[in-house]
């Protein structure tokens, strides 16, 4: 709060408690004349407001408005309070089935407790019943009496106290023996639930007289906040990691350096969050702590990927020692996983972000796609090929985005977008890398041609001379989306003039092309220089990386020096499949646990984006001609065995058998790993292929094989593209 907050609020106040003279105005100096004129632009007489903040007034210090929160951290929100009371009653539920099933058991305890209560209690109460107050007195007058038999006094003196005991002995257990039989009788003749509340009545005192220094009743569980945080915990795990100063020996602990916290540590969700700052002197900042999280995690008794950390920056309040910390109760990426909201989508836009998943707290992460690039990386089997989907997915909902599709696997993974890509390029074979390469060239012709048309446009249409949703509608210059998948592949099958050929041209593509509408998703498993080159690596604008093996390899994926950064997919364990680290921006991170869209649903969108295609006359290219596609789209039945040849034969027009069988099994190893010639030939046959010739040429050699104009003949193509 800056002194012309102030000001007008305590010379308000002051102005109503204690008025001032006119006089006294007058006497009041001058202000420098920035100082005036600013408090005289706000709205109050300069000499009322000068009045509380002049150092010589004795109700300055009274009246200055206090620059501090009013609600304590907790209740600063509604989220906070909601947090914090889920918590109470999940830990309230807990602690009631832990020791509700423990009832028996206390019950037992109870009733052993009671016994010696009770016995601890009759032996307390048996010197007053058997009138150990009258013992002594008879004790004395019979040692005298025995001393001097011949004293007539001293005997009649024993006979009367002893005489007196009995008699008191005698009403003392009569009386507790009256007490107790009308006791059993009236609880004998009360209603149950009286004697009941008689039972607990005397239980209770017994079982609490007869406990033990040592003695638990309750058992004692531990809460499922299995994490519970403090200022003094967290001090102690920053000082263990080294990030804060212990003090010399002698020193009290209360004057060690130790973290201002902002806010917190408070319940926020499954969680406690809280926001600290580095003491200054020495010589720590935030970047410090988030390459420490490792050990932060181990010092709090927590897994590392339980543990959240970002700096907070200048924009949100913060500086270079702010830090803001979540630790989660438990593992925040397991669980059921989330369905893409793209599933039930009936479009969607490009140029909004695409939902991908959700952060640990469970917030929506979405990723903005236009005039940007992407990379996918990550370790065989962890959901890297599913979270790449989502994007084109994305792009599937919207009939003005063009697909571009390459996958150098050759599986089941993207052969759905036969029925919409505008060019399919499925496997790394001789024939696929020559395609790969026609497709690259036909993107770069058509980014070329698009600059033309933008440089030519004038500024009202193109003001930046880039594309915008009205001139690829006016123009017809739909989006792009440049999708390859396991680029290691192409990599290690091409010649060397061929690799350098097609890197240069990925290059291109992803730094040219956002501003012509390009966008460029690339996935590999080895992001490695050999397997994919740094120069294409390091102009990929967003990257993603689901479990590597080590922080270098996550580094490769990521960008270098993210690991250090707190981005880090070597954290990631084979349970977080569909997880991975998001990277936006050089300080942007964020672990994601990306939606889930089954190849069932990707295939739905598929058929769905190709009708919407056909609605807006935008179905062109492969999509256009593929007769199998064609026929799905129409609901009418192909064979799967034709529909996979087709796919393998994709880019030739013969195929040996031999090649057309390993095809086939690397499309689908479960249903073609045991086929050979003879049973392929059945199975096309009995699907209704008839082949003109049993043998095909190729590079001057005749042998068993098929010609792709077969195997469409089986189809009635000119039904289906009618």
């Amino acid at each position: 709060m800056t002194d012309t907050d102030v000001r007008p609020v305590n010379g308000h106040a002051l102005a109503k408690l204690h008025p001032i003279p006119p006089d006294a105005l007058d006497a009041v100096p001058a202000q420098p004349v920035g100082v005036t004129e600013s408090v005289t632009e706000v709205e109050a007489p300069a000499a009322v407001v000068e009045a509380v903040d002049r150092p010589d007034n004795p109700l300055a210090d009274w009246l200055t408005v206090p620059d501090a929160p009013v609600l304590p951290a907790w209740a600063r929100s509604r989220a906070s309070i909601t947090a914090n009371a889920q918590a109470l009653g999940r830990l309230c539920w807990w602690h009631t089935r832990y020791h509700g099933v423990r009832t028996p058991k206390y019950l037992l305890k109870t009733v052993l407790l009671a016994a010696r209560g009770f016995y601890r209690a009759t032996v307390g109460l048996w010197p007053v019943l058997s009138a150990q107050d009258h013992t002594a007195a008879v004790r004395a007058l019979r040692a005298q009496v025995a001393a001097k038999p011949e004293d007539v006094d001293l005997a009649t003196r024993l006979q009367l106290a002893h005489a007196a005991r009995t008699n008191s002995r005698r009403w003392r257990f009569g009386a507790a023996a009256t007490a107790v039989a009308a006791g059993a009788v009236g609880v004998a003749l009360a209603d149950p639930l009286l004697q009941g509340g008689v039972a607990t009545a005397v239980t209770v005192p017994l079982a609490y007289l007869g406990r033990g220094k040592e003695t638990r009743l309750l058992d004692q569980g531990a809460p499922p906040l299995r994490v519970d945080m403090s200022a003094q915990q967290l001090n102690e795990a920053l000082r263990a990691a080294g990030l804060l100063k212990s003090g010399r020996a002698g020193d009290d602990e209360k004057d060690w350096p130790r973290v201002s916290c902002s806010m917190g540590p408070v319940r926020d969700g499954r969680g406690w969050a809280v926001i600290f700052d580095l003491p200054r002197g020495g010589g720590k900042t935030a970047s410090d702590v988030l390459a420490k999280r490792e050990v932060i995690a181990q010092e709090l008794g927590v897994d590392e990927i339980q543990v959240i950390m970002s700096r907070v920056r200048a924009a949100q309040g913060g500086n270079a020692g702010r830090v803001s910390m979540w630790v989660a109760d438990d593992d925040p990426y397991l669980g059921p996983p989330n369905p893409s909201p793209l599933a039930k989508a009936e479009r969607f836009s490009v140029w909004e972000p695409i939902p991908f998943g959700q952060d640990a707290r469970g917030n929506r992460i979405s990723v903005p796609v236009m005039w940007q690039s992407m990379f996918f990386g990550g370790l065989p089997r962890r959901g890297k090929t599913f979270s790449q989907r989502l994007l084109t997915a994305a792009g599937l909902l919207d009939p003005w985005v063009r697909h571009y599709v390459a996958d150098g696997k050759g599986g089941a993974d993207w052969m759905p977008m036969r029925a919409v890509a505008h060019r399919l390029v499925m496997g790394a074979e001789d024939d696929a890398i020559e395609a790969l390469k026609a497709m690259l060239d036909e993107l770069l012709v058509e980014m070329e041609r698009r600059f033309a048309l933008l440089r030519e446009l004038p500024t009202s249409i193109c003001p930046e001379g880039k594309l915008t949703p009205a001139i690829v509608e006016k123009y017809k210059l739909p989006i792009i989306f440049v999708t390859i998948d396991e680029l290691q592949e192409y990599f290690t099958a091409m010649e060397k003039d061929d690799r350098e050929q097609v890197i240069n041209s990925l290059c291109r593509v992803a730094r040219r092309g956002p501003a012509a509408g390009f966008i460029s998703n690339y996935a590999s498993q080895r992001p490695d220089a050999e397997s994919v080159p740094p120069k294409l690596r390091e102009i990929i604008t967003i990257r993603y990386s689901t479990q590597v093996v080590d922080k270098t390899s996550s580094d490769m994926v990521l960008g270098k020096g993210k690991a250090a950064q707190g981005a880090d997919a070597s954290v990631l364990s084979e349970d977080h499949t569909g997880t991975g680290v998001l990277v936006t921006g050089p300080a942007s991170h964020v672990t994601v646990r990306a939606d889930y869209l089954d190849g069932a649903g990707f295939t739905e969108l598929c058929q769905k984006g190709r009708r919407m295609r056909q609605e807006a006359g935008q179905l062109t290219g492969d999509a256009a001609g593929d007769v199998t596609a064609a026929a799905e789209a129409q609901g009418i039945k192909v064979a799967p065995i034709v529909s996979d040849v087709l796919e393998v034969m994709r880019h030739s027009t013969r195929m040996f058998t031999v090649d057309l069988l390993a095809g086939l099994v690397n499309l689908d190893e479960d249903t073609y790993g045991d086929f050979n010639g003879e049973r392929l030939a059945a199975e096309l046959e009995a699907a209704g292929v008839k082949r003109a010739s049993k043998q095909v040429k190729l590079d001057g050699k005749a042998l068993a094989g098929y010609q792709r104009r077969d195997i469409e003949a089986a189809v009635p193509a000119e039904i289906l593209l009618g």
